[in-house]
């Protein structure tokens, strides 16, 4: 026999209705069975014979097939109570040359591990694609508002109205402060106040990018541009932020070769693929930040004087933490909350020696120092107050030496109760302790601890070479 000339036979179409795995019923307008299939009867633990014929309410437990005949309504992938499971069912009108005659119904699932097995087969690419859209909003989203920055300090507050102040203006915007002042989140909080705000955040890390991809990074490329290049080339972070904003943290770190391609993009609102022979017009914001000292640098000739003009617009200035009197304990509350969060924890406090403590250290490593001291903390916290013993070594031996008076000694001067060294051993100790503690603020991150301590990466690494320091 010819299938393709021939009709189907009928017990071949049932075969092949109970091969698919369907659940298929097929009722009148009335509502009464027409037909059904041997697997649905299976499952309802009744027989063909016995089900043809009868209402459809009458088989079929919280069945909705005869409003479906009637109403003409289609409902799909409706939750369907049999037998104390939920099923996944289908239902369909069936009109047949423009008439509603009746309804078709399917369930899909016909028990929670038939569910469950189709579930887990999938799962592995829902989670896949989450995280690839978790990802590609992360980067092109701004997550913070001026809500979220803590202070109520004069020299913090004066810098939060001004950031507020030029958050609509188009100008570039160049962020100064210290590792961990937070500068990240006032550019996102500036985006977040503009007329930008509605289209990209883009962050970039000028320091953790290889000088090599650096433009591709930034100006993406044409296909063929290098080997290895991608089919049909790759947009630049530049292009994914048009209309938007684009965050170039660590500026101070860009190549020199690199900052004469983005003075260009500045002037002339226009950026050059790798490999490409044509521009591409793009309006961008620039907001720029650092904690380098740029002046120095142009006066060096390490940062082009034109760039530096183009991006020194708008200065916002950053305070240091230490510099930030009465903000310590309100921004300690903030980061506890967030981690509470994290550790799924509740109601966490600050004792106030601890709050004491906290005021009294200098904060080198600013707010992200303060909030790697506190996660700390919550670790090896068993109730729910933090107290001097629960604080890194660092900040528990931080204690003020006290000296006896001594007759004929001037007031002004310390004696510190220690054997005499020669200079060079008492500077190597000293040096050992700074590179150690700048370790444990960066959570053992050598380049940003090198950052802390404003140091080249290289002579970073010849001292932790010299202390034998890993």
């Amino acid at each position: 026999m010819k299938l393709g000339t021939e009709k189907i036979p009928y017990h071949w179409i049932e075969e092949i209705i109970n091969l698919a795995g369907e659940r298929i019923v097929v009722v009148d307008r009335e509502g009464v069975i027409l037909y059904i299939n041997a697997a649905y009867c299976d499952f309802l633990g009744t027989s063909v014979e016995k089900a043809i014929g009868k209402p459809v309410q009458d088989i079929i437990e919280n069945s909705r097939m005869h409003i479906v005949a009637k109403t003409g309504q289609k409902e799909l992938a409706a939750l369907h109570p049999i037998n104390g499971s939920d099923m996944i069912a289908n239902r369909y009108p069936l009109i047949i040359d423009g008439e509603l005659v009746g309804a078709v119904g399917t369930v899909m699932f016909r028990n929670p591990e038939d569910w469950l097995l189709y579930k887990n087969k999938i799962q592995h690419l829902v989670e896949e694609v989450n995280y690839y859209k978790t990802k590609a909003e992360k980067n092109v989203k701004s997550k913070y508002y001026f809500s979220n920055l803590i202070g109520n300090s004069p020299s913090f507050t004066a810098v939060k109205k001004l950031a507020e102040r030029v958050s609509n203006s188009q100008s570039a915007v160049l962020i100064l402060g210290e590792s961990g002042t937070g500068k990240e989140l006032f550019a996102s909080a500036i985006h977040n106040n503009s007329t930008r705000a509605s289209f990209p955040f883009v962050p970039i890390n000028c320091a953790s990018i290889p000088e090599h991809l650096l433009e591709s990074e930034l100006f993406g490329y044409d296909e063929g541009a290098f080997t290895g290049a991608k089919k049909g080339g790759k947009k630049g972070q530049f292009q994914i932020a048009n209309r938007g904003t684009i965050f170039l943290d660590e500026i101070g770190d860009m190549p020199l070769a690199m900052q004469s391609k983005l003075l260009r993009v500045l002037q002339e609102r226009e950026i050059l693929p790798v490999g490409a022979q044509k521009s591409i017009s793009v309006d961008v914001r620039i907001i720029a930040a650092t904690h380098r000292n740029l002046e120095e640098m142009v006066e060096e000739g390490t940062f082009r004087q034109d760039l530096y003009y183009r991006l020194n617009v708008i200065k916002i200035e950053i305070p240091p933490l230490r510099e930030r009197k009465g903000d310590i304990e309100l921004i300690s509350i903030k980061l506890l909350e967030k981690l509470e969060r994290k550790f799924y924890r509740r109601g966490i406090k600050l004792s106030a020696e601890v709050v004491e403590r906290l005021n009294q250290h200098k904060w080198q490593g600013n707010i992200r120092e303060l909030e790697n001291v506190l996660e700390r903390s919550i670790n090896v916290l068993d109730g729910d107050t933090i107290e001097i013993a629960h604080l890194p070594l660092y900040l528990r031996d931080y204690e003020t030496i006290s000296v006896p008076k001594v007759s004929n000694v001037d007031e002004s001067v310390i004696v510190a109760d220690m054997p005499v060294q020669s200079l060079k051993e008492t500077l190597a100790q000293v040096e050992k302790q700074a590179i150690l503690n700048a370790l444990s603020i960066a959570n053992g991150n050598k380049l940003e601890a090198a950052r802390l301590l404003d140091v080249g990466k290289t002579k970073f690494y010849e001292k932790c070479k010299i202390y034998s320091i890993h």
